[in-house]
């Protein structure tokens, strides 16, 4: 590997531990990190959303497993939302070829707004016994909806499970976290092969985010349960409001300038 190349992937390691940090304790991927920021070193959209996605995969396997090590998964709720997940994950991975860029981030910047209004807190319970809960065949359709997002958008589907999972599953925060942070893992998996397969994903620089996400979301992730679930869910909320308004914005940029509109930098003569 060439020094240069080595120094150039250096500033994406602190990066990388934030995403982590946030994956294990929030159930997310880490893809609202990954994406902003493979934008900014200069990937188009579709280049960002593919790798953002296989750096999700080492992340949220971290998290997975310092949550299977608590003993806190029932395995066939586990196995559901990651069957649906997986699944709509591959079907849609083709799907954000026929968009351009400032559509792909729009989507995305509409679906964070809404998940900002989505999220809440509700008062702490205790999970149900296994053979009661949680229903299986709703499990699987949460799943799907995650590989729908991470299959298009290039986001694990974290933020859009955990709200699912609480509002319309009755599920506490803590625990919809634990199967989202395992969904996500199966919805990326499946994603990044087909990322990868037709050349959109970048491998050296995902792996290198990911791997170094993954070592803090297990350290974060093993910790869940000292944070309240309010905290959880003010973190979720004030994170989806700040993507919304990054998407939006870069959205809005790319719409610009394919309509050929410059808009002038303060400071700039004309």
């Amino acid at each position: 590997m060439a020094p240069s190349l080595i120094w150039s992937l250096l500033p994406l390691l602190p990066l990388g531990l934030v995403a982590g940090l946030l994956s294990g304790l929030l159930g997310i991927g880490g893809g609202l990190i990954f994406s902003p920021l493979l934008l900014a070193l200069g990937l188009t959209p579709h280049q960002a959303l593919a790798t953002s996605s296989l750096a999700i995969v080492p992340t949220t396997l971290g998290g997975t497993i310092a949550h299977i090590r608590s003993g806190r998964l029932a395995w066939a709720g586990a196995g559901a939302i990651v069957a649906g997940a997986a699944f709509s994950a591959g079907l849609f991975s083709h799907l954000g070829q026929g968009l351009s860029g400032w559509q792909l981030l729009s989507l995305q910047a509409g679906l964070y707004a809404l998940l900002t209004g989505l999220i809440s807190p509700r008062s702490p319970m205790a999970l149900e016994p296994p053979e009661q809960q949680p229903r299986l065949l709703a499990m699987a359709m949460v799943g799907a909806l995650a590989g729908v997002a991470a299959g298009l958008l290039g986001v694990g589907g974290g933020l859009v499970m955990v709200p699912v999972l609480v509002r319309m599953l009755g599920m506490p925060v803590h625990a919809a976290i634990r199967y989202s942070t395992l969904a996500v893992l199966a919805s990326s998996s499946s994603a990044s092969v087909a990322f990868l397969a037709d050349g959109r994903a970048n491998p050296l620089i995902g792996l290198v985010l990911g791997g170094t996400a993954a070592v803090a979301a297990q350290w974060s992730a093993s910790r869940l349960e000292q944070v309240r679930e309010e905290r959880l869910v003010w973190m979720l909320r004030a994170i989806t409001l700040l993507l919304a308004l990054d998407s939006g914005r870069r959205a809005l940029g790319l719409w610009l300038e394919a309509q050929g509109i410059t808009l002038q930098k303060p400071g700039s003569s004309s």
